[in-house]
């Protein structure tokens, strides 16, 4: 379920300090539905799987779409190593405060090219960069209507000029009609099997 902004606007992030010159594009209930202290479960569940097409985005919709950005980016040459985190953008890490910059950092993604930034009880940030956009992904952990806990993520970018503008606005159909339906689908399957094998373990 697509959430407004101030779902994440209004809860006192520490995203909120690092990334504030960041757009925030959407903000998205997960189906992750668990106990106050679960969001390291989640981490686990974006960060591991296969390779090359990761449980998260295991779905034939999204993944196709992944796999046409990924060539589109290949032929007209927006993902060189030049232009991503280090090279065109400093990282994220840059600017963490003190405690943050020596807290856990998270695990980075096997299965697209985010790199993690940092994490704590209830917020991870993984960020990556590209010739169109430099963009964060933010999974938080908070309370739900049932009285549990569920996730929530956010993503924010930061557009690299006109061609990072136009990019986003070309895709925002995709998004919400292919990407982002397809892809909470996949992670509330993934969350509800992984519970089943830990009851019956």
């Amino acid at each position: 379920m697509r959430l407004p902004k101030t779902a994440h606007t209004s809860q006192s992030w520490r995203i909120h300090e690092i990334a504030g010159d960041f757009h925030l594009e959407d903000v998205w209930a997960l189906p992750t539905p668990g106990g106050p202290d679960d969001l390291e479960r989640l981490v686990r569940q974006f960060t591991t799987g296969d390779p090359e097409h990761g449980a998260h985005v295991s779905s034939p919709v999204p993944r196709l779409l992944f796999a046409v950005r990924w060539k589109l980016g290949e032929l007209l040459g927006w993902d060189r190593p030049d232009d991503g985190i280090g090279t065109r953008v400093p990282t994220l890490r840059d600017r963490l405060p003190a405690d943050l910059r020596e807290g856990p950092r998270g695990p980075d993604l096997r299965a697209v090219p985010f790199t993690s930034v940092y994490q704590t009880h209830d917020e991870w940030a993984a960020e990556m960069a590209n010739r169109t956009v430099h963009g964060v992904m933010h999974i938080s952990w908070v309370p739900d209507e049932a009285g549990g806990y569920r996730g929530q993520m956010a993503v924010l970018v930061k557009p690299n000029g006109l061609l990072g503008a136009l990019y986003m606005a070309g895709i925002k159909p995709f998004r919400y009609v292919g990407v982002y339906p397809a892809l909470l689908r996949a992670i509330g399957r993934e969350w509800r099997a992984n519970a089943d094998e830990k009851t019956a373990g």
